[in-house]
């Protein structure tokens, strides 16, 4: 029966992370599918392309809390309340995320094909549900990397990055269990499984720059 409950936890956490509410939004507000929008994917920031600002922010904000909602969920059964199932349950919510069971579909040569989002965002919340103050402090210097580095694949992977640093040092310090720095590596794996083809771009030179960077390259082109 334990291991039942366990098993049930995780089903759920990836049903949760499956939810594509960037697909939702962008159906409700603009009546196409977001995945014929440039990346395809159902996160904040494709949403932002499709639908606008505050539906992208909306979808941000909706798949933080999925990842925080499976770590709460975990810790209601106290009796199993165990890092590695508080650690795991985020993970569950990332694979649902990106790989979401509610949006498979068949390709025109009839072949299975299965979308989603990169991770970024419900790896934040899932850094939420372990310990809240890591999210001011995982978003603060994702916003930074952002900004001044320009790449959203690149943020999205230091979102997981800054997670296993934050709790590798939360175990030195404050002896919190070291299962919650893995999460972050977990996590990556994830991310990057996810962004190959942006980081494919990226070492070819091709990858969309932002913030900073997009600013000055445009200044030097009008120059």
């Amino acid at each position: 029966m334990n291991y039942l409950i366990i098993l049930g936890v995780y089903i759920l956490s990836y049903l949760i992370g499956a939810i594509p509410f960037g697909y939702i939004f962008v159906k409700l507000t603009k009546g196409f599918d977001i995945r014929n929008v440039q990346s395809g994917r159902t996160g904040g920031t494709n949403t932002m392309r499709a639908a606008g600002f505050w539906a992208g922010l909306s979808t941000a904000l909706l798949d933080i809390s999925k990842g925080a909602l499976v770590v709460q969920f975990a810790l209601l059964f106290d009796e199993f309340s165990n890092p590695w199932l508080l650690v795991l349950a985020p993970i569950f919510a990332i694979l649902g995320h990106n790989y979401s069971v509610y949006l498979i579909s068949r390709t025109p040569e009839k072949k299975l094909k299965i979308a989603g989002g990169a991770g970024g965002a419900v790896c934040l919340g899932g850094s939420i549900g372990l310990w809240w103050p890591s999210g001011f402090i995982i978003f603060l210097i994702a916003v930074l990397i952002f900004y001044f580095v320009g790449y959203a694949s690149i943020t999205t992977m230091s979102i997981a990055i800054l997670s296993t640093v934050l709790f590798s040092l939360r175990a030195i310090q404050a002896g919190t269990p070291w299962a919650f720095a893995t999460y972050g590596i977990f996590s990556l794996l994830l991310l990057i499984l996810a962004l190959i083809p942006n980081i494919k771009s990226l070492f070819k030179g091709t990858e969309r720059l932002h913030g900073f960077r997009a600013r000055k390259a445009k200044k030097n082109q009008a120059t």
